[in-house]
């Protein structure tokens, strides 16, 4: 005769209630079956048998409800956990530096926005030493989690960009669910980028002021004491020597604005352009301004640019400066090629990203390799006689760098001896809207 329903010694009859109760329902009929058929051999007396069963009941139970109890308490403190409340979340998230707030293991409970952007690897109810990989934050949050003690330290950030930070580690005092306190550890992180470029522009700019207007300013001091004295009533030395006077403040002044320009991209160079600008009209804005140079050196310019607007997230004013800089150069110093040529194309870089290329070559001599990899550098020049008579700093091409820097871009130099050069400024392809 089939039954309805499961036997009472089958796993299904057992399967709504908890695992850890189940498994022990079925230990205790294991255990009542062996101890039943030892008392009918006669093998074990019936009082003998019950007290078995009881520590056998005993050692299967207890573990369950304590477990159980355990459970039902950790539910509770979650359930109504002071420091996992909206309204802590809401402060962290509210506030503008990145914060986040630990336990006192080091797990993350709460952080906002801005800290997800700093550190993308912290994840919440995960040890922030796994997402925090600099050696001075792992040191500061060793020490204030086990002396409770606030503290501070100050890292260098490489990746994106060089960025200097500041981190305080506050304990604070959080009631708990059953009474007394807990301490949660604070963390706040400060941007210390701006205020150490003031102070590499200060720096910069007087060692490199100083070493660079003293050839002006000697010429200008020698010309005022010529004129003073022996050239004093000589008309035609006045008048030559006033020429060289204005040429040399020319320089000087093409010096400083070069330099102040540059300092200004670099206070920056942590802070990505976020306005949308159109490169066609830039760069034909720059052409045209630049076709007086171009007549006078008897260069034609040759525009290849595409008639629909080509969109990047950039700086207007730098990516004028940025055109015009690489656009004179090749004025300049390609003249004996007789012709430029700017173009735009669409490309991938070599690690699959989309970009946009806009391509400034000459035909004229050409620079040899082993100047290619220092000609970012400031101040450097592979003629510094022809630098200084075309009216050249040896800041343009490192001012270009920062500003490419800047917008997350690359600056890519080819070239031939006797065959031009290529400079090659490549901006990362905006992402199409979501849709479209």
């Amino acid at each position: 005769m089939a039954l309805d329903g499961p036997s009472p010694s089958s796993p299904a009859a057992f399967s709504p209630w908890p695992d850890r109760l189940r498994h022990s329902a079925i230990i205790l009929l294991v255990a009542a079956l062996a101890l039943g058929v030892l008392v009918l051999r006669d093998e074990l007396l019936p009082f003998r048998a019950a007290a078995v069963f009881l520590c056998i009941a005993a050692a299967a139970l207890v573990p369950w409800r304590l477990h159980s109890a355990v459970t039902t308490r950790e539910d509770v403190f979650r359930g109504s956990n002071p420091v996992e409340a909206p309204a802590v979340n809401a402060v962290v998230a509210g506030m503008p530096d990145p914060v986040v707030l630990l336990d006192r293991a080091g797990r993350v409970i709460h952080l906002n926005e801005a800290a997800a952007q700093l550190a993308p690897a912290l994840r919440k109810n995960e040890l922030a030493q796994f997402a925090l990989r600099s050696p001075e934050i792992i040191t500061a949050l060793r020490e204030a989690i086990a002396t409770t003690e606030p503290r501070r330290a100050t890292y260098h950030d490489h990746v994106p960009v060089d960025r200097w930070m500041e981190l305080i580690i506050t304990p604070v005092p959080v009631p708990t669910a059953f009474g007394g306190a807990e301490k949660c550890m604070l963390m706040t992180f400060h941007d210390l980028t701006p205020l150490r470029r003031v102070e590499e522009m200060r720096a910069d700019f007087v060692a490199n002021a100083s070493h660079e207007l003293r050839t002006p300013l000697a010429a200008l001091s020698g010309f005022i004491d010529t004129l003073q004295g022996p050239a004093k009533d000589d008309p035609r030395a006045r008048e030559r020597f006033l020429g060289i006077m204005h040429t040399q403040a020319g320089r000087m002044a093409r010096l400083i604005d070069d330099l102040l320009s540059l300092s200004r991209v670099e206070l920056s160079a942590h802070v990505r352009p976020d306005a949308t600008v159109d490169l066609i009209p830039i760069i034909h804005q720059v052409a045209d301004g630049l076709e007086p140079l171009a007549r006078e050196r008897q260069v034609k310019v040759e525009i290849d640019l595409p008639e629909t607007p080509v969109t990047i997230a950039g700086d207007r004013e730098e990516l004028l400066r940025l055109f015009e800089n690489l656009i004179e150069n090749a004025l300049k110093y390609g003249a004996s090629g007789g012709r430029v040529i700017v173009s735009l194309t669409s490309a991938v870089s070599g690690e699959g990203t989309p970009e946009i290329r806009v391509k400034v070559r000459d035909f004229g001599p050409g620079i040899a390799p082993e100047h290619l990899p220092r000609l970012t550098e400031r101040f450097y020049r592979v003629d510094v006689g022809d630098s200084r008579a075309q009216g050249g700093t040896g800041l343009g091409l490192s001012l270009v760098k920062h500003i490419l820097n800047r917008h997350r871009g690359r600056l890519l130099i080819e070239s031939v001896p006797k065959n031009g050069a290529t400079f090659t400024a490549c901006f990362p392809q905006p992402k199409p809207p979501f849709g479209a």
